[in-house]
């Protein structure tokens, strides 16, 4: 694997976690969103990954076929979880059905924010991956002096 195959690859880790993070942030900003477009309370969301081959051109599909296969990662869909609402009793609450409940989304605040952390510490390691890359392909000018 070359250089440029590794950034490519830390840089796809950068932009799915991205997305991931998108995904939380708005599940935490819309933990008590009563009512929404689609009708209904806000839906949580979750990201889903998917592997696909570091590569773009006919020689980089030739030489992963032959060589290791090194896969990167993308966020394939942002999907809406089937999660049942929340039922709480609030006569009073405009979006109150007749029997005066309101459907609040089914969203776990501390376990969005441990996924906000995860999210993170990917990232972080992805920057690194990039850094430690970038550093070798200084190491290797360095030695052709």
């Amino acid at each position: 694997m070359d250089l440029l195959t590794s950034l490519k690859i830390s840089s796809s880790g950068l932009a799915a976690n991205r997305t991931r993070m998108g995904a939380i942030s708005s599940n935490i900003a819309n933990a008590q969103t009563t009512r929404t477009a689609e009708g209904g309370p806000y839906r949580h969301k979750e990201v889903v990954f998917g592997a696909e081959p570091a590569r773009e051109n006919f020689s980089e599909i030739l030489e992963g076929e032959m060589a290791g296969n090194a896969k990167a990662v993308h966020a394939t869909e942002v999907i809406s979880t089937n999660r049942p609402p929340i039922l709480k009793y609030e006569p009073n609450h405009p979006d109150a059905n007749d029997q005066g409940y309101v459907a609040y989304p089914n969203i776990n605040v501390m376990e969005e924010m441990a996924n906000m952390i995860s999210a993170s510490r990917s990232y972080e390691a992805n920057i690194q991956a990039m850094n430690t890359t970038k550093s070798m392909a200084l190491k290797a000018l360095e030695l052709g002096r």
